[in-house]
């Protein structure tokens, strides 16, 4: 099996790549059958020179590799007809942008495997950048604050080489003493959680948080079963949660009434209610003026995220008596961080953590037959269709 790294060709440049140089040296130790080319790139984290220096030759193109690997969307006028692909296809949630992409790979008899739905039979996801989402996520919410505040000036997270470069510059800072919210518990989550802990920030549970003051800065982390609760008025929990989101609502208010700084780490799914509202935004008690949304739903359940910025320009401001954007250091503004690709502002540490998780479950799976579906629950077409699990999309293909 020949394994193709190809060049990320979307606009913005993304620098990750899937497999670092040596992570492509342990799959080879690992299965030597395996066979690795290096396509060249001018922007990827990893260079040309680093790759050869580890052993693999770099190449204008890999057309004779079977499986291409990738991370973001591949243009159309770059897809190779009858290949395996692997890149994140953005297409899963029939996002309309990406339907003519769908329509290609369809067409070009391309077997395509999103690293988003690559899982365990649990359902739960085996590789993915979320760690890095919540860690590039929580450092550029403490630069909004600090420059909403005109406090402190923290440099932008892509200028720096590692999380622990992200770390000496959080800890060069003071807060004041405010209280931040961190909802998610997952990799998102507890990415946050490793910078405000790097912080030396105190964690406080939720009825401290709620009814405490603090003479210093604190954070509270909460899941889906605190701050939603069951229309019925039963006694509720995550699991039900997520079985049963329709039976539930918001009791996010209370947390916005006491705090100054919230970090958005949640998966929000079909059906569940919205953390809060356009209409709360605008309530006198609503205290939030700090938004950093990693999870990033436009215009859903953060509801002051009304487009996704870049990492160009990362911050915004929402008014929320207008409901529009203005200049976020306006006092009457909600400063709303929305990066929407935030792992690429650590591209290093992103691609040695995604290519540990992509050699250790998904490699293995070209030799063992695929004993445990990890290819066959990731492939979403096939044969120039659909496959069965990806049959809901038929609508999307057809333009409904």
């Amino acid at each position: 099996m020949k394994f193709g790294i190809i060049q990320e060709r979307k606009n913005p440049p993304d620098r990750r790549v899937v497999l670092s140089p040596t992570e492509c040296q342990n799959v080879l130790n690992q299965f030597p059958d395996a066979k690795i080319k290096v396509e060249t790139s001018p922007i990827r984290v990893f260079t040309d020179a680093e790759y050869e220096k580890a052993g693999f030759s770099v190449h204008q193109n890999v057309e004779d590799c079977d499986v291409m690997l990738g991370v973001k969307e591949v243009p159309i006028d770059a897809l190779i007809p009858n290949k395996k692909y692997f890149f994140f296809s953005h297409t899963i949630k029939k996002q309309p942008y990406n339907r003519d992409l769908l329509l290609a790979i369809l067409d070009k008899n391309i077997e395509l495997y999103d690293h988003e739905v690559i899982t365990n039979p649990k359902g739960q996801r085996l590789v993915a950048f979320g760690r890095y989402a919540g860690i590039v996520g929580a450092y550029n919410g403490v630069r909004t604050y600090g420059l909403k505040y005109r406090t402190f000036n923290l440099p932008k997270a892509e200028t720096l080489r590692d999380q622990q470069a992200l770390i000496d510059e959080l800890q060069k800072i003071q807060l004041p003493n405010i209280k931040i919210l961190l909802t998610g518990k997952g990799r998102v989550g507890n990415g946050a959680k490793e910078m405000l802990d790097a912080m030396g920030l105190k964690k406080v549970n939720v009825s401290e948080y709620l009814s405490d003051t603090f003479n210093e800065p604190v954070y509270c982390q909460i899941d889906a079963s605190e701050y939603n609760k069951r229309k019925d008025g039963v006694r509720g929990n995550k699991t039900d949660f997520f079985a049963n989101p329709e039976e539930y609502k918001s009791n996010f208010f209370r947390f916005a009434k006491v705090t100054d700084f919230y970090i958005a780490g949640h998966f929000y799914g079909d059906g569940a209610p919205y953390l809060y509202t356009r209409e709360d935004a605008k309530h006198q008690d609503f205290n939030i003026k700090v938004v950093a949304d990693v999870s990033c739903d436009i215009d859903g359940p953060v509801a002051t995220t009304i487009k996704p910025s870049t990492i160009a320009n990362p911050i915004y401001g929402y008014d929320p008596v207008s409901e529009t954007e203005i200049d976020f250091k306006n006092p009457n503004a909600i400063a709303v961080m929305a990066v929407d690709n935030l792992p690429a502002e650590l591209p290093r540490d992103a691609s040695n953590g995604f290519g540990e998780a992509f050699s250790k479950y998904v490699i293995p799976a070209f030799f063992n037959g695929d004993k445990d579906g990890i290819l066959e629950r990731a492939r979403m077409t096939s044969g120039g269709k659909l496959t069965t699990r990806f049959k809901y999309l038929q609508d999307y293909v057809d333009g409904g």
